[in-house]
């Protein structure tokens, strides 16, 4: 239920801007096929706002259930359901990822060569897990296109998504092929998630989807988030579409035939799911909540304060930690804790916002951030690849702040 703005401290006039934004530069213009937009503070939420079309192809409007891929707003859900098990005591951020994985032995570090004729030299010291979670691991993706390293990785296939691949190939392949640099010495997006994924299947004895079922979206009545869609939700599964600079945007995923609908063998950690505003707000809030989310308990208040903390080395930056450059990774003064970046100084960061925000998007441009000084929640739904088309996120956080009254 929507809440008057002015009751939980923001302003409907200021509020207002944010839809009339996205309608002059976005929707009008063709540069976004629909969007939704929630903001909530206080436990209620101020403003809820559905707008243009989430499947041009089919004329169907964006409504506040549209189903979206939140593609890496998967990896704070993974990364919860990780600090779960290590919560009950099953391991030490500094354990070895070996100790789990014995494949993982004797991992090395990319030198010279191409695959798959790599010369390597050993990594300084041993992966952890902390190294996983906090993406500096000395993996990467194959999407980045960026080093020798990451052409393996796509000749590899390392994409997931064909019947029969799952998350333990996934590691047996990403076993098979060197680190891009030694653990803890760099940050690097990568598919350092997946593998927590993995991790969690081995300890916890389940698959992946089962777990986040039973663990996470069971209690908080998640009901449309999954890594599948089922044919009765169908109309309410949004389009995906990739950005062209002259076309604006072209199809990327038919809700009709894509690969969401099928059987699945692969639980991606990192990238797999798809979700509604709605569910993923609770997911916001039970953080926003020290871990709770009526009266239904999913971590400790301190293991949420410790995991949205900053992380990287000597409390460094994303900027001057990041070894190659990423839509997420652009402002000084952002660190990142496990599964989250986290807003360490506003001023460095040159975005409104506050200290202690936390949050991170996915590749279809969907974002969301929590701030617990402000007791505020945003989330941010389209699906365009990449993120990086437009400047949205940042828009976003002025129109937004803008709107707080106190």
């Amino acid at each position: 239920m929507q809440a008057c703005p002015e009751e939980i401290g923001l302003s409907s006039r200021q509020l207002e801007n944010i839809g009339a934004h996205i309608e002059r530069s976005y929707l009008k213009p063709g540069n976004y096929p629909g969007t939704l937009t929630l903001i909530a503070r206080h436990g209620k939420i101020g403003y809820c706002q559905a707008q243009g079309k989430m499947d041009i192809e089919r004329n169907r409007p964006v409504t506040e259930d549209t189903i979206f891929r939140i593609y890496s707003m998967t990896k704070p859900i993974t990364s919860v359901a990780m600090m779960q098990l290590y919560e009950q005591g099953y391991f030490q951020l500094n354990d070895p990822v070996e100790h789990f994985i014995p494949e993982w032995k004797n991992r090395r570090v990319y030198s010279s060569g191409n695959y798959p004729n790599f010369v390597t030299t050993p990594a300084l010291r041993l992966m952890t897990i902390r190294d996983l979670l906090t993406h500096t691991s000395g993996l990467t993706y194959g999407f980045m296109e960026r080093t020798n390293v990451d052409a393996a990785y796509r000749k590899c296939d390392l994409i997931g998504g064909n019947e029969g691949f799952s998350n333990k190939e996934l590691v047996m392949r990403l076993a098979e092929l060197p680190l891009e640099f030694s653990p803890g010495t760099a940050w690097n997006y990568s598919h350092a998630t997946d593998v927590i994924g993995y991790l969690i299947e081995l300890i916890s004895g389940q698959s992946l989807d089962q777990y986040f079922k039973d663990h996470i979206f069971g209690p908080l009545k998640m009901q449309d988030t999954g890594f599948s869609v089922s044919s009765e939700n169908l109309d309410r599964f949004a389009a995906c579409y990739l950005y062209h600079p002259e076309k604006k945007f072209i199809l990327q995923d038919d809700p009709e035939i894509s690969p969401y609908t099928g059987f699945k063998t692969y639980f991606s950690g990192g990238g797999g799911l798809v979700s509604t505003a709605g569910d993923y707000l609770k997911f916001c809030r039970m953080l926003l909540n020290g871990g709770e989310l009526d009266g239904v308990r999913i971590l400790g208040p301190r293991t949420i304060n410790f995991m949205t903390s900053n992380h990287l080395p000597d409390a460094q930056d994303l900027p001057s930690l990041s070894i190659g450059t990423f839509s997420e990774t652009p402002y000084e003064g952002v660190g990142f804790g496990l599964g989250f970046s986290v807003k360490t100084d506003v001023i460095k960061s040159q975005t409104i916002g506050s200290a202690g925000e936390y949050g991170w998007g996915g590749m279809a441009s969907t974002v969301f951030w929590v701030a617990p000084k402000e007791d505020l929640i945003a989330i941010f739904m389209t699906q365009l690849i990449p993120s990086s088309s437009y400047n949205i996120r940042s828009e976003l956080r002025s129109l937004v702040y803008s709107s707080l009254l106190d």
